[in-house]
């Protein structure tokens, strides 16, 4: 089992994270809430994108950990969003959002900030729909994306109880660390890069095994 700690710097080898996971998402506010004061004191915007109830609970836990949440969302610091970004008929476009993302950074750059750091729930920034036929085409454009601009970073959660398990695995596959809680990432031994991925990546039964182990230790934290 092999971790790294993020310090929280920009060169981090670990900005594009996932968090994978089972059962109520509330239970993952306090991580990810001491993940958003971190990069909040580093001068970085942060995005947090989730279900309207999810975005009340994430306010209601910034604000309880002592984060001026009114005074943070003024200044711009902090943006806490239902918004799904889909195109027509409610679908989920990769491209479009990566271009939404860009915008995004490039304002919190104009406007003073170190740089964006983002998280949100797969499940609901893929929409109604509930396809996930372009996710792992997504999660590479997310990668390729920061690593050519290295002011931004994040975590994309996954709910595994949620999820379709084709989801979970290509998730997996797309992330080089995993996160576990703001000072820490696991290597993901199960990371493809996308000149080595091949039709059968996906069929490695080793996948669901890595993905349980993952949300047993979850349960135990």
């Amino acid at each position: 089992m092999l971790f790294i700690i993020d310090t929280g710097r920009m060169e981090s080898p670990s900005r594009h994270r996932c968090l994978i996971y089972e059962g109520p998402p509330s239970q993952q506010l306090p991580a990810l809430v001491a993940a958003t004061r971190e990069k909040l004191q580093q001068n970085c915007r942060c995005l947090y994108l989730n279900s309207p109830a999810m975005v009340a609970g994430m306010g209601s836990y910034l604000a309880a950990s002592g984060v001026d949440v009114a005074q943070e969302v003024a200044r711009g610091g902090l943006v806490l969003s239902s918004e799904q970004h889909l195109i027509d008929d409610y679908k989920f476009d990769a491209r479009h959002m990566i271009d939404r993302l860009q915008s995004a950074l490039e304002d919190a750059l104009q406007q003073g900030f170190r740089g964006l750091w983002a998280t949100g729930d797969m499940t609901w920034e893929f929409g109604p729909q509930k396809d996930f036929s372009s996710l792992l085409e997504y999660e590479w454009r997310l990668e390729e994306f920061m690593n050519e601009h290295p002011e931004l970073s994040g975590i994309c959660q996954y709910r595994a109880d949620i999820l379709p398990r084709s989801a979970m695995r290509n998730g997996l596959l797309a992330h080089a660390t995993i996160f576990v809680n703001q000072t820490l990432s696991r290597l993901n031994p199960h990371y493809i890069h996308p000149n080595s991925f091949a039709p059968d990546s996906t069929d490695n039964p080793e996948l669901d095994g890595f993905i349980n182990e993952l949300i047993s230790q979850e349960n135990l934290n």
